[in-house]
């Protein structure tokens, strides 16, 4: 099994492309140890020291690290842990229930709600992935929408300029309504 590394725009998140589904659909984040309770992926990644976050996309894990530990310390044990998970053919998640980054519709949407969806899913959330990262919405009100950013996009400095520049700017372009963009934590 041969694993590709990409650098992302967050120094602290590197994208491990190891050849194959890693999700079958959606997205799983693990910001913490506490929450990857569901997958053996996350639990091994989260037991080399250094390591402060798991993002799972369809075909690569994002990694991010703690601040002072530098990726070529880290990278061959974090290497090995995906080599040897996969190779062992461990699951990726315990149990495949709906995928967080999902964010499946509840009741009924608006059309200004389904119109940003639309654009969040079929414009944004491709060129989030290539970056080794997602963005989920998480609602609209009054003319702002709030999305979550998850992966490499959590924490990186250059995502409050995509927030702004980049995705604020083409809703509000598509969707009159939209004032503002904010990110949630």
């Amino acid at each position: 099994m041969f694993i590709q590394t990409e650098q992302t725009p967050n120094p602290a998140s590197l994208k491990f492309l190891p050849g194959r589904a890693v999700m079958d659909a959606g997205t799983a984040n693990f910001p913490s140890v506490e929450t990857a309770a569901r997958s053996p992926l996350a639990q091994r990644l989260f037991e080399i020291d250094g390591v402060t976050g798991v993002f799972l996309g369809t075909d690569f894990v994002t990694v991010t690290k703690a601040d002072p530990v530098d990726w070529y310390v880290l990278k061959p044990s974090v290497l090995g842990a995906v080599m040897e998970h996969f190779t062992a053919g461990r699951p990726v998640l315990v149990a495949e229930t709906a995928a967080e980054g999902s964010d499946a519709a509840t009741g009924e949407e608006s059309e200004i709600v389904a119109q940003i969806r639309e654009l969040i899913d079929t414009r944004v959330r491709p060129a989030v992935a290539q970056d080794g990262g997602d963005i989920v919405f998480q609602g609209y009100e009054e003319g702002v929408v709030y999305l979550h950013m998850q992966g490499s996009c959590s924490g990186c400095p250059s995502s409050t300029m995509t927030l702004k520049a980049g995705i604020e700017n083409m809703l509000k372009h598509y969707i009159p309504e939209v004032t503002e963009v904010r990110a949630v934590a």
